[in-house]
């Protein structure tokens, strides 16, 4: 399903509020086909809610959402029908077996029987699946159910990818697996927009990096370019977004949880 016509995400402006609070203010940026791109921010900083327009959960106030060459506006179902989407909290039917939400899932977005069986097969044994497509959902673990979701987005093979905390409930395993896949489907030539608060995986996967806080985005780079506007040259992403991100006090925390943690051991080694 995958094109090269996939163009990935051009947002303008887009501005959501809940009466009187801005939750997203003016947000724009863009994800290149073949681009792994990193949403980051504090707690309710606005990332779900950027993301759940993204994906049409939810509409906004101002601004324009295209979604590989379609407005999201006037062509609702030709953009959703190019977008896979990983949700942090899965709503899955859990009296359907998870074969049967699977081919569910084909259907909505009209994939040919053969690629289905191919891809949804291929998927389900790397995540240690195959004994379970026949079982309930119901039955399932949270890591399962996560597996589950991951595996009806990629066996799509959809343009692009939006996924929030995708490794949420996973073992290491399958975390790698799935960290494996984002940069294949990259290079394939689709897109992923991808929100997580796991720094290190932002740091490891992706090519820019857009942080946003307090509904707008603060700065939106390479890691390198982030570096420079932090003044912050050879820093690894955490230095780099609590300095963008304002949480200086964070520094003075740490430093007094040592020197409490150092005193507590200097007391429990002059008791022996």
């Amino acid at each position: 399903m995958i094109t090269a016509n996939g163009t990935g995400i051009v947002v303008e402006g887009l501005t959501k509020r809940f009466g009187d609070y801005t939750a997203v203010n003016q947000v724009s940026l863009n994800v290149a086909a073949g681009e792994i791109f990193g949403f980051l921010g504090p707690n309710g900083a606005g990332k779900t809610t950027t993301i759940k327009m993204l994906v049409g959960l939810l509409r906004p106030d101002a601004g324009r959402i295209t979604i590989n060459g379609h407005d999201l506006a006037r062509m609702p179902e030709a953009a959703k029908q190019t977008t896979g989407y990983i949700p942090d909290r899965p709503f899955l039917y859990e009296k359907l077996t998870g074969w049967e939400f699977l081919q569910f899932m084909a259907s909505l977005y009209r994939l040919p029987g053969e690629r289905f069986e191919k891809n949804a097969r291929h998927l389900l044994d790397l995540f240690d699946l195959t004994d379970w497509p026949h079982h309930l959902i119901e039955s399932y673990s949270h890591g399962m159910r996560q597996k589950l979701i991951i595996t009806a987005a990629f066996m799509l093979e959809p343009p692009l990818i939006v996924v929030d905390e995708p490794m949420v409930g996973l073992d290491p395993k399958s975390a790698r697996i799935v960290k494996e896949l984002f940069k294949s489907h990259a290079r394939r030539g689709a897109a992923v927009f991808l929100s997580t608060h796991s720094l290190e995986i932002a740091e490891e996967l992706c090519d820019r990096i857009s942080i946003i806080q307090n509904g707008s985005i603060r700065a939106t780079g390479t890691l390198d370019g982030l570096r420079h506007e932090a003044r912050l040259e050879g820093s690894r992403l955490e230095e780099i977004f609590l300095e963008l991100t304002g949480a200086y006090e964070l520094h003075e925390v740490i430093a007094a949880l040592r020197g409490q943690a150092e005193r507590e051991a200097q007391r429990h080694s002059g008791r022996e």
